[in-house]
């Protein structure tokens, strides 16, 4: 892929970034998901790729933007497909709170897995502790070797995890290991991402959350040099029939970060509210800070990239 894409689709996550970021903390998740959305789809429209939607909002008939299947770009150049969360946080986002994200994961066609809108169960690591995971041992089991692979005790440790009812028995057995957590609201994909950064004090991502947020995290890691294992957790037959729709034949299959995104792939996101990781949009008379990282696989290179909007000049995506 050409890299002065992944410099193009910063503009994307910026623009989906300065529309909702209006929205932080005014209880209104649809308008803030909706203004992500369209802002998004907008910037697309004006790269020259042939992009394809293959993780999105939702399936064609629930996602009036960016659905599975939809084609965006401006028609010409090469063929890419996409995995996108316009926002990565909405309740956080309309509740005020930290790690919200708009994200695109980028790779040559069928370099994604098609991942159905199920739940997905994730252990993710750093580079340091890449290869110390197993996803079909205990939480007990893995927190001993990533404790050994970063030469920690199992009490240094930093487990990151969904705070949900459905995680009870995890946390139950974390804490009895003796490793710290923190429990978060949501934001999973910006959850693994910190396993990478030694600066956010985390260590290991454990617990399920969505497939498709999955398939986008195990872009970034592709990228940080981290590690994710991952298999699907159908909540019911409908989910497994969609599943074999979009060629999921092996429900108890361990998925490799290899699996979920393959060949060159570039993760691009921009901070939506403060994070551990970006800092969020901070506006100012007549323009606005975004904080955004630009990184991709092949080269390893990982960009910080801040940037200062003025308002007094016409905007491209309506912010």
């Amino acid at each position: 892929m050409d890299r002065n894409l992944a410099l193009e689709f910063v503009r994307v996550t910026e623009a989906a970034a300065l529309s909702v970021g209006r929205w932080i903390g005014r209880g209104d998740e649809m308008a803030a998901d909706h203004a992500a959305v369209e802002a998004m789809r907008k910037a697309f429209d004006s790269i020259k790729f042939q992009g394809r939607i293959v993780i999105g909002e939702g399936e064609r008939d629930e996602a009036p933007m960016l659905f599975i299947g939809e084609q965006v770009g401006g028609g010409d150049g090469p063929k890419i497909d996409i995995a996108c969360d316009p926002l990565e946080g909405t309740t956080i986002t309309a509740l005020g709170r930290s790690e919200a994200l708009s994200v695109i994961a980028a790779a040559e066609e069928g370099n994604f897995l098609h991942a159905p809108d199920t739940y997905m169960e994730k252990l993710a690591v750093g580079p340091q502790a890449k290869g110390a995971i197993d996803i079909t041992k205990s939480p007990t089991w893995n927190l001993s070797e990533v404790a050994r692979a970063c030469e920690k005790s199992i009490e240094d440790l930093m487990v990151i995890i969904l705070d949900r009812p459905r995680h009870s028995d995890l946390i139950q057995e974390v804490r009895a290991s003796g490793a710290r957590i923190r429990l978060i609201g949501d934001g999973d994909v910006s959850a693994a991402i910190a396993c990478a950064d030694e600066e956010t004090g985390i260590d290991i991502l454990m617990g399920t959350g969505g497939a498709p947020e999955g398939v986008i995290a195990a872009a970034a890691l592709r990228c940080l040099g981290g590690e994710i294992q991952a298999r699907l957790k159908f909540r019911n037959d409908d989910e497994r029939r969609r599943a074999i729709e979009m060629g999921i034949t092996d429900e108890n299959r361990v998925y490799q970060m290899e699996d979920l995104a393959k060949g060159n792939v570039m993760f691009i996101a921009t901070g939506i509210t403060n994070g551990s990781y970006l800092s969020g949009v901070r506006y100012y008379g007549g323009g606005a800070h975004t904080h955004s990282i630009v990184m991709r696989s092949e080269t390893g290179t990982s960009r910080e990239i801040k940037t200062d909007h003025h308002f007094d000049k016409k905007p491209r995506f309506g912010w």
